[in-house]
């Protein structure tokens, strides 16, 4: 049982500091480009030769 109390604040730790990187994500606007991709998958342009 004393395993639970390093245990407890540790996984309090980790999802706290995942639910931030999440909203740091959503605030920079990393997920502002949902037509595109759409366009991209029915448009019959293959980029077989990517950028180097």
């Amino acid at each position: 049982m004393n395993i639970l109390t390093y245990l407890i604040p540790i996984s309090l730790v980790l999802g706290g500091a995942g639910l931030l990187f999440f909203v740091f994500t959503i605030r920079s606007n990393q997920y502002d480009d949902p037509e595109g991709d759409a366009r991209r998958i029915l448009s019959g342009e293959y980029d077989d030769k990517p950028k180097q």
